[in-house]
């Protein structure tokens, strides 16, 4: 993001961090970055749809054990988080937040560990290429 004299040129930030500024017409969305449109901003096109497929970023939470925890540990709180991930209470709370929850076939250690090898090795390039300049 660029400031200067408190005008914005541009900010990649998560739907819910300006939320309040685009609902109050403070900053102008002009994309959400992903395949799919944010429930929250629902007459924002996506970036997909303006022909930038390459540019998805939406955010995605993982919880992380230390090296060495037993398997029947990390079975037993994948277990527990898929269940609370299937509530409907919870599903509604995070829709509120503006979360978009993956269906069960996509949680767990396994599907959590294949998308950040798929990630690192889409954005590492281009991170080293802004690195280097």
């Amino acid at each position: 993001m660029q400031c200067w004299r408190g005008e914005i040129d541009y900010e990649c930030d998560p739907v819910l961090g300006t939320l309040s500024q685009v609902r109050a017409g403070a900053v102008k969305a002009l994309a959400v970055a992903a395949r799919k449109r944010s429930p929250m901003l629902p007459d924002v096109p996506t970036s997909y749809e303006q022909g930038l497929p390459e540019f998805d970023c939406a955010p995605f939470y993982g919880v992380f054990v230390p090296s060495g925890t037993p398997q029947s540990v990390i079975e037993k709180l994948a277990e527990a988080l898929d269940k609370g991930l299937s509530e409907e209470s919870v599903q509604k709370r995070l829709a509120d937040l503006g979360a978009d929850i993956v269906e069960p076939g996509r949680r767990g250690p396994k599907p959590l560990a294949d998308l950040i090898k798929s990630e690192s090795a889409r954005l590492m390039p281009i991170l080293r290429a802004a690195m280097e300049k």
